[in-house]
């Protein structure tokens, strides 16, 4: 069981996307040009984000967008201490 803790960690997502040199893998054909959608507090609004993003670009293969949980990065420990 989860302690109190764990269950109250925040979490942050970023979604971001732009168009891919190839749709085989996530390289960037213009870093300067990348979206970025912005940061969210919950994992469901960053993929209601990330689907209203997707379905804007349809017509473009070789757009993507991406969700990265930030929480992860900061304390990938989860001990709730950043450095």
């Amino acid at each position: 069981m989860a302690s109190q803790a764990e269950t109250d960690r925040q979490t942050l997502y970023l979604v971001f996307g732009g168009e891919l040199v190839s749709t085989r893998k996530a390289e960037f054909r213009d870093l300067s040009a990348l979206d970025v959608v912005g940061i969210f507090p919950d994992f469901a609004a960053a993929e209601r984000a990330w689907r209203a993003k997707a379905q804007e670009t349809v017509d473009s293969a070789a757009t993507r967008y991406f969700i990265v949980h930030l929480h992860e990065f900061l304390d990938p420990d989860g001990d709730g201490f950043l450095f």
